[in-house]
């Protein structure tokens, strides 16, 4: 009878992984990714922590899996704006999805920032297709390796620095980052453009 009691609670709970997943990934945005614990979450759902170790084995697991999810939907994103774009058009494109989910969505973003083994990333079921989408951007421009590995982490690096500062207040000129952003998009275009042959 008890067991058929707590099944009814985890039931009205909907505890699935997904749901828990989805759950800490709202938590992320809302309170930011370090404050996602298995205590908080199982508050959000109305239940003891121990209910959610029959879904994740751990924070650990449980912070990996929103890494993977993340990086799911910032991939979606990603391709959906690239349709039918190239070159320059394709470079906005790609950047605007990218700037408008870190900004939309802060926690998500930071938990992308997560280190994780590629056979652990492949055990949760994430994919490449967010680094798919950057490599045939690149390759629009000409690129080959090493020049495409190079231009890529030129590419994150300067989206991800720019939202980071973003994010935290940390452009004070009177000229908005949103007027900033297609210029820095621009010369990054000029500078895929102008990529040394062979470099």
């Amino acid at each position: 009878m008890l067991r058929r009691a707590k099944g009814a609670v985890l039931a009205r709970a909907g505890l699935t992984v997904e749901r828990v997943v989805e759950a800490a990934a709202d938590l992320a945005d809302e309170a930011g990714f370090d404050r996602v614990t298995v205590s908080a979450v199982a508050r959000g759902f109305g239940v003891k922590d121990a209910s959610l170790y029959s879904h994740i084995r751990s924070l650990q697991d449980l912070r990996e899996r929103v890494a993977v999810r993340s990086a799911g939907e910032l991939a979606d994103r990603v391709g959906a704006a690239l349709m039918g774009c190239s070159g320059r058009d394709a470079l906005m494109a790609f950047a605007d999805a990218y700037r408008t989910f870190a900004l939309a969505h802060p926690g998500r973003y930071q938990a992308q920032q997560l280190a994780m083994a590629p056979g652990r990333w492949a055990e949760l079921g994430g994919d490449l297709r967010g680094i798919e989408a950057t490599y045939a951007l690149l390759r629009g421009y000409g690129l080959t390796e090493p020049a495409v590995t190079d231009a890529a982490r030129l590419l994150r690096s300067a989206f991800h620095g720019f939202v980071l500062v973003e994010s935290h207040g940390g452009f004070l000129a009177a000229r908005s980052p949103a007027q900033s952003w297609p210029e820095v998009v621009d010369a990054l275009h000029r500078a895929l453009s102008t990529w040394p042959a062979g470099a």
